[in-house]
């Protein structure tokens, strides 16, 4: 949603080892660039079609963990670190994870909030997560 925050969640992979992939929108590469201060290339894929790309990581095996607050969701204190391949899905900060995105998570992880907001910014939510996930935390 703003700017910076994909770029800042770009060097959040960098520091765990893993990839970004974005949707090829005309405001991801000024936004990637934004709040990305690495001083060598990161892992960056591109892809036009992020369901579809969802939908083959899938068929690889791949397990998929959408960050979503749901009825279903583990806490993300309980979330194991990941032990195989394994893709985390973000959503908008507004409107989260769309649903034909939804159907295709093996499992959600919320992150728990006391206070008043409804949500994270999509850089904090990822980070979070992802050092979860990479087992750091």
């Amino acid at each position: 949603m703003h700017g910076a925050n994909l770029g800042t969640l770009l060097r959040t992979c960098d520091a765990v080892g893993a990839c970004l992939t974005v949707p090829r929108f005309s405001w991801v590469p000024e936004a990637l660039e934004r709040g990305n201060t690495l001083r060598r290339p990161a892992c960056v894929h591109w892809t036009g079609d992020p369901v579809g790309w969802l939908e083959r990581q899938r068929e690889r095996g791949l397990r998929v963990v959408g960050v979503e607050l749901a009825d279903e969701a583990v806490r993300l204190a309980d979330l194991p670190a990941a032990r195989t391949p394994t893709v985390m899905v973000l959503g908008h900060e507004q409107h989260g994870i769309p649903p034909e995105a939804l159907d295709l998570l093996d499992e959600v992880v919320e992150i728990p909030m006391v206070g008043t907001g409804a949500s994270l910014n999509v850089a904090v939510a990822g980070s979070l997560a992802l050092y979860k996930l990479a087992g750091l935390l």
